[in-house]
């Protein structure tokens, strides 16, 4: 990435080579998720939780309650 910057050169020195402590962490947690998420792929949509076909169908919102003051209709 940086091969010929002193700069970078002495940043690693001091603090370590940190984008690449980042990309290794990265494709550690990529693989732990690859591994947690296989149960689920291979059960497929089967028992997907099912969602309603639109907003509104299943639910209600609930009205607020009037402002201390202002007058209820």
């Amino acid at each position: 990435m940086f091969q010929d910057s002193p700069i970078y050169d002495r940043l690693v020195a001091e603090r370590g080579d940190v984008p690449a402590q980042v990309r290794r962490e990265a494709e550690r947690v990529n693989r732990e998720l690859e591994y947690v998420m296989r149960p689920l792929q291979s059960l497929g949509p089967a028992l997907a939780p099912e969602r309603p076909s639109s907003p509104g169908g299943g639910w209600q919102r609930a009205a607020l309650p009037p402002a201390p003051g202002q007058r209820s209709f």
